[in-house]
């Protein structure tokens, strides 16, 4: 006879779904209009500080004639932000995706009206003050303030505040890059730490919305737009090659990084002065190089299009690897992605005088989204992101090989990405890894016992003590039914604790009366395993009676916590046990290899 399987489907049903969507489009119009007021503050402070001007054009700090008071300017930019955060709000601090996770896991989705107002000011003057990074950390920042300041607004859960707040931050990205399909990869990768409808629709949403809607402020054109010839068999190897030392300059980096947070840590001195150290070690490397200053998109694109040479391509390699490593480390408010192109682009840029197999332009790309996928841990969102930036769909192939060569090496070198050590310093540890939870895809009909001792509702207590309690007990508890109907469960220490209150007439009492009481605390045969399991957690119950449908109450099976477990059972077997069912043989038909069945 079929099964009624009706319940059972590839994703959980969501009648919430609509609402939700609704709301992450609102805030990913509310992120493209954050991220035009960031990309203006930095632009306007730029104008500001090197220029002297009042004025929102997109000039670069390189092109400054202060000569060596160019030192001075992003000490003062580091000194005003130092102040922000320690009068303002320190979560201005740092680069932003760290914090948005930390909000996310260990906060609830909740962030402040300060953090949406004085992150994005902040970014503007330390990036228009030279600072070497990009406005991508701040305006997913931003963008997720935003979302979870509109959550906070509305009666919705925990979970659908972190939905909402990860739609702001991504369509926050894709407003500044124009690339929505990295955006979301970048929040199933980093944020959501979980992969369903109820989440990846509405961040969709938010980034198609925001993706739409950027046209407004910043046109349709890709930011870095390019095509590389087709590349070689021999190109294989060289993106190995070129993969190897991403992760290798993505793992130095991160190493630094904390190495120079962990020296500023013993300064002698409150942090909020430690912007301005920072800022100090930024103009001094921006009097030697100029074009390590500020975002640098402008440099990313003569990198990609091989507009500088070799030698210019090594000193902005090394000195934007050093301000802003020292300027990051020094807590100061700025994006890592802008500064991860720009050197990855220098490596490639570098590289591409000595790897055969392709178009030399090919190089900066790949070992760009390389650095990035690697220092992120985040190989997708680094692929389709360089993509993005180029519309290059020769470069396709190339960018997968690489970008997982660096993803790999870095996984095995370093135990936390950059985007994570931070937040382990604070006390708290990530696993980023994440699968289907076997509770999740079994269903209690799958696992319940169908024969389940029963008692029925007019024995007494002191009838149930003799008969199913004593010492020839065979159950630790028992469904109490009339006429076939749950009215709940009875065990030992409940029946124990209606003797020890010396009354003799309590121990006549029928169990139904004894129950009556209590609502029963049940299951569906169609709930899953997680289900019941966070039930019995939540009460403290070893076991619930399953029953056809809450108004019956009709006793169908009985689930318990050993009934859950041998799914975790199955799954480590799944994960660990070692099996070989065939035989190789080799040569004249001899058996080389005997054709056991080994497990281990």
């Amino acid at each position: 006879m079929h099964s009624d399987d009706s319940h059972k489907r590839d994703f959980s049903a969501n009648a919430r779904l609509p609402g939700i969507s609704v709301l992450a489009a609102v805030i990913g119009a509310l992120a493209t209009f954050a991220a035009f007021v960031l990309l203006s503050l930095i632009h306007w402070f730029t104008n500001l500080f090197f220029f002297g001007q009042f004025s929102f054009a997109d000039r670069s700090p390189a092109l400054n004639t202060l000569g060596p008071w160019v030192i001075v300017v992003p000490v003062i930019g580091g000194l005003i932000v130092g102040m922000m955060a320690r009068f303002g709000s320190e979560k201005i601090r740092g680069h932003g995706i760290p914090e948005a996770i930390e909000a996310i896991l260990f906060g609830k989705s909740k962030m402040s009206p300060k953090v949406a107002v004085l992150k994005p000011l902040s970014s503007g003057i330390v990036i228009g003050s030279g600072g070497p990074f990009g406005a991508e950390g701040p305006i997913i920042m931003t963008g997720g303030a935003l979302g979870s300041l509109l959550a906070q607004c509305v009666r919705v859960t925990s979970a659908e505040r972190k939905t909402l707040l990860v739609a702001g931050a991504a369509a926050g990205m894709t407003a500044v890059f124009g690339t929505p399909v990295a955006a979301v990869l970048l929040a199933v990768e980093l944020l959501l730490f979980e992969w369903r409808p109820r989440s990846f629709l509405p961040v969709a949403l938010a980034c198609a919305v925001a993706g739409f809607a950027r046209s407004v402020f910043f046109g349709t054109a890709p930011l870095f737009p390019m095509q590389t010839l087709p590349p070689h068999a021999v190109a294989l190897f060289s993106c190995i090659i070129a993969g190897l030392l991403a992760g290798a300059l993505a793992s130095g980096l991160s190493a630094a990084l904390y190495k120079v947070e962990d020296l500023f840590g013993h300064l002698p001195l409150h942090w909020s002065w430690w912007p301005a150290i920072g800022g100090l070690v930024v103009g001094i490397g921006g009097f030697i190089e100029p074009r390590a200053l500020g975002v640098g998109y402008d440099v990313i694109g003569d990198l990609l299009h091989q507009h500088i040479v070799l030698q210019v391509a090594i000193a902005i390699l090394v000195v934007k690897a050093v301000i802003w490593v020292v300027a990051l480390g020094s807590g100061t408010s700025g994006g890592v992605l802008a500064p991860l192109l720009m050197l990855g682009a220098g490596l490639g840029s570098v590289l591409s005088h000595v790897l055969p197999g392709s178009d030399p332009a090919l190089w900066p790309l790949v070992c760009m989204a390389a650095t990035l996928g690697a220092t992120l841990g985040a190989p997708l969102t680094a692929i389709v992101f360089a993509f993005g930036l180029t519309h290059d769909t020769n470069a396709l192939l190339p960018l997968l090989t690489a970008t997982l060569v660096a993803h790999g090496f870095a996984t095995v070198v370093m135990k936390r990405s950059i985007m994570t050590e931070k937040i382990a310093r604070r006390g708290y540890h990530i696993f980023r890894e994440y699968g289907v939870d076997p509770l999740e895809r079994h269903y209690v009909d799958e696992v319940m016992t169908r024969n389940v001792d029963t008692i029925d509702a007019d024995v007494t207590v002191r009838d149930a003590l003799e008969r199913y309690f004593g010492s020839t007990q065979q159950r630790r508890a028992f469904p109490v039914l009339r006429d076939g109907a749950v009215l709940g469960v009875v065990d030992r220490a409940m029946l124990d604790a209606v003797r020890a209150s010396a009354a003799t007439e309590a121990l006549d009492t029928p169990l139904g009366s004894l129950l009556a009481q209590r609502s029963p605390d049940t299951a569906l045969p169609g709930e899953t395993c997680r289900q019941i399991a966070t039930r019995l957690a939540i009460h403290g119950l070893e076991r619930l009676p399953v029953v056809a449908d809450r108004e019956s109450r009709q006793l169908v099976g009985i689930v318990s916590r050993s009934d859950l477990v041998k799914l975790s059972l199955s799954h480590f077997e799944e994960e660990h046990k070692k099996e070989r069912f065939r035989r190789i043989s080799v040569g004249n038909g001899k058996r080389r290899f005997p054709p056991v069945r080994k497990a281990g």
